[in-house]
């Protein structure tokens, strides 16, 4: 069981059963994890100040993303535009 509790697992089991919309017991048992186990890792991870939380992690990885679909977009308006109206 150690070897199942990384870092990462724990991370994505949380990112799971915080953003998928299933319930967390379902989760805990697709990941093959008590449901007291699931809980309690989400419990702490909240109460740690100096590690961001999977859903603020996952809040960074939407803005950047967002970002990145604007960016992308005004570019692409860029492109669209006829070549009498760059000059």
């Amino acid at each position: 069981m150690a070897s199942r509790s990384t870092e990462k697992f724990r991370s994505e089991s949380m990112l799971l059963a915080l953003t998928s919309g299933l319930p967390r017991l379902k989760v805990a048992a697709d990941f093959g994890i008590g449901f007291p186990t699931l809980n309690r890792w989400i419990h702490q991870d909240n109460l740690n100040p100096e590690k961001p939380t999977v859903q603020s992690n996952h809040d960074r990885e939407i803005a950047g993303l967002l970002k990145n679909n604007h960016m992308l977009r005004a570019e692409w308006e860029m492109l669209k535009r006829p070549p009498s109206s760059l000059r």
